[in-house]
């Protein structure tokens, strides 16, 4: 897969558990993962690791919001609650779909969004 210059690489989120986090993305929305030791993970996407997840006694929770796309809002709202995630806000409207967000059980946040009609509301 060819880089785009200046465009987002990868993402690392630092996670107080690395086993933990692979457990409930993996249950929440079906990531895969590279393991490199007890202390970090790869996240694989379609064309390589698209980012990964780095054990930290103190996780990193500000910075940019992460915000992943899905083909159904309410089931990934329904997975994320599933898989022990907390929602933080609630399923809103906005000018291109609709979106939530949610805290990972190291407390990252992150959206998730969808342009499809008939999602979450």
């Amino acid at each position: 897969m060819a880089k785009t210059h200046h465009a987002i690489d990868y993402i690392e989120l630092t996670v107080r558990d690395v086993d933990e986090a692979k457990r409930f993305y993996s249950a929440a929305f079906g990531w895969q993962f590279n393991d490199y030791g007890a202390e970090y993970a790869g996240i694989k996407g379609p064309g390589g690791e698209v980012g990964g997840l780095a054990q930290s006694a103190t996780p990193r929770t500000g910075g940019p919001l992460v915000i992943l796309y899905s083909n159904d809002l309410e089931k990934s709202v329904a997975a994320v609650r599933s898989a022990g995630g907390k929602i933080v806000r609630e399923p809103f409207s906005f000018p291109g779909g609709r979106r939530f967000q949610f805290t990972d059980p190291s407390g990252n946040e992150l959206g998730v969004w969808s342009d499809s009609p008939g999602s979450a509301h």
